[in-house]
């Protein structure tokens, strides 16, 4: 690790192969928590490569457990966080309104590093069970459409940088990798990243994928749809800036989108908006992922899953996907 922090610390970046060995040397416990802070930290001051973003996701992915859910067409809406906007859990809800539009999710989360709570935080603090059994998952996508990935589970290599990045508090290149090392491979991904930078390596390294994709940077800062101003979409087959007016609404601010500033509160707005009691701007930036997703997957216009998003929040489907989860998670 001396040599490799040395040649960072001389403006040198990593080659793919380099990057990888290096991520597989630190799951294995190879370095000391200093040595591990001081690498994570040189990526927040320069931008990553291709080339390190590749070895470093090539590493996860080969020490994952993977999951098997080749039988189904699933998609996984996931934020790199680190927008450090601290908004309510928006890709969270947004999954379980596509679950309840009929759609097979396989949520990759994590507990929050840089923001107050993250997916795993607010699914923990209801009662959802989280587990890599192969029996359980499949069970939650037949009864509730929707399986959690809690990703320290399926990363061994996230067990030894956890409670560094968790003492950091800033985002690191973890965050960068968090959506693109899903341990199911879902076909499909809603991706939001925090940078335009990362939006165009994030598509880059997707074009030479099978994935269905939609990479997701709002131009406010926000790595996914906030209707504070417009949004940039890279997808396999196009690449657009979407207005609020797209979304047949209109702009909201930061404030009306703000999450709670403790775990308990992240929780009761979570459930607040998936009963059907949230305001008309949390609704409508939670209709706007939602209706992204449920696009890709039937191939309608926004219109049209605008529609499915509404129905699937407004009539209690939403809500009942997160009780069959519970209910399993009890069994």
């Amino acid at each position: 690790m001396k040599n490799i922090l040395n040649q960072l610390i001389n403006h040198q970046t990593l080659s793919k192969e380099e990057a990888k060995n290096v991520l597989i040397n630190l799951s294995s416990g190879q370095y000391n928590a200093s040595q591990m802070a001081a690498f994570m930290t040189v990526f927040m001051m320069r931008s990553i490569t291709i080339e390190e973003l590749t070895g470093f996701r090539e590493a996860l992915l080969e020490l994952c457990i993977p999951i098997d859910f080749s039988n189904y067409d699933t998609i996984d809406l996931c934020g790199t966080g680190g927008d450090g906007k601290d908004t309510f859990n928006i890709s969270t809800l947004s999954s379980f309104v596509v679950a309840g539009a009929g759609i097979k999710v396989a949520k990759h989360g994590n507990y929050g590093v840089s923001s107050i709570s993250g997916s795993s935080n607010v699914m923990e603090n209801l009662g959802v069970k989280f587990s890599n059994q192969q029996d359980f998952l499949e069970k939650c996508l037949d009864e509730a459409n929707i399986a959690i990935l809690h990703a320290p589970l399926f990363h061994p290599a996230m067990k030894n940088v956890g409670p560094i990045r968790k003492e950091l508090g800033v985002k690191t290149f973890f965050n960068m990798l968090g959506p693109m090392v899903n341990p199911s491979f879902p076909k499909n991904q809603l991706v939001g990243v925090f940078s335009l930078e990362l939006a165009r390596m994030y598509a880059y390294l997707y074009q030479n994928t099978s994935t269905n994709f939609s990479i997701v940077y709002d131009l406010e800062g926000f790595d996914e749809v906030s209707l504070t101003g417009n949004v940039k979409i890279i997808s396999n087959a196009s690449e657009k800036i979407l207005k609020p007016e797209d979304f047949y609404t209109q702009s909201v601010t930061l404030h009306q989108i703000k999450g709670g500033t403790t775990i308990d509160e992240a929780a009761k707005i979570f459930m607040t908006i998936l009963s059907g009691n949230g305001t008309q701007m949390q609704n409508d930036v939670v209709f706007a992922n939602a209706a992204l997703a449920i696009s890709m997957m039937q191939k309608i216009a926004i219109e049209e899953s605008l529609a499915i998003a509404k129905d699937s929040l407004l009539s209690g489907k939403a809500l009942e996907r997160l009780k069959k989860l519970q209910n399993i998670s009890r069994l």
